[in-house]
């Protein structure tokens, strides 16, 4: 083959091996997935159904007065939530709210706070990550 051809179909080669469409919420999963595992080394990645679980389930280990994601979240990912205060929170499914989870510090901060007070312990990388999934088929 001549080197004319060879540059192109290399070029061609690394495009399509590389994500065109990757953003950021696609980059934190990747960064989830990574830490995920790490911590164990079987994961075979994010699922959407355990990330529905996850918003949906009773935890003992948080604050009595939010066990679950649903406490303020809601039941319906699409709707509106509320605070234990009574202030609204934008729907969580991104098909409803579009720019959620764009910025890693603002997901970070906000998994940080609610995993602490619904499980009362951090969330894992393999539990963001799924949470986050179910939220981008949402």
């Amino acid at each position: 083959m001549s080197r004319k051809l060879l540059v192109p179909l290399g070029i061609t080669a690394m495009m399509l091996s590389t994500p065109l469409f990757a953003g950021p919420r696609e980059d934190l999963l990747a960064r989830y997935a990574t830490a995920a595992r790490a911590d164990t080394p079987t994961f075979s990645g994010f699922s959407a159904a355990r990330g529905e679980i996850l918003h949906t389930r009773n935890f003992s280990g948080g604050k009595p007065d939010s066990p679950a994601c649903t406490t303020c979240h809601g039941d319906n990912p699409r709707g509106a939530g509320r605070t234990l205060t009574g202030r609204p929170i934008d729907a969580v499914a991104v098909s409803v709210t579009p720019k959620r989870y764009t910025d890693p510090a603002k997901v970070e901060k906000w998994f940080k706070r609610n995993c602490s007070e619904v499980l009362g312990r951090a969330c894992t990388a393999q539990e963001k990550g799924d949470w986050l999934t179910f939220m981008t088929a949402q």
